[in-house]
């Protein structure tokens, strides 16, 4: 499915990617100068950093998983018979 551009709108198109290219290699070099060529951001970089996250919020929700795993063990189940003996005001025994 073509559709036909004017002249000027391809024209705009291009005057619009070049700018945009442009400025792409003005931030890039910029960063070069500021922080030295050897620290400059690759995309693997950032998708180390990103596997790097994503390993330590799974190790702190299984560090929260296994907190609540154990508060739960350790703590006395209460069930709705309970609760419905202690609204009554039903004595309990003491454990």
């Amino acid at each position: 499915m073509a559709t036909d551009q004017s002249p000027q709108a391809a024209g705009f198109a291009e005057v619009s990617r070049t700018l945009v290219a442009i400025a792409a290699e003005v931030v890039t070099g910029v960063q070069r100068a500021v922080v030295g060529p050897g620290n400059v951001r690759t995309a693997r970089d950032n998708a180390w950093s990103a596997i790097q996250a994503d390993r330590a919020r799974a190790a702190a929700r299984a560090e929260t998983s296994r907190a609540v795993a154990a508060m739960a063990a350790s703590s006395p189940r209460r069930t709705v018979a309970a609760a419905r003996r202690r609204a009554r005001g039903a004595v309990l025994p003491v454990r």
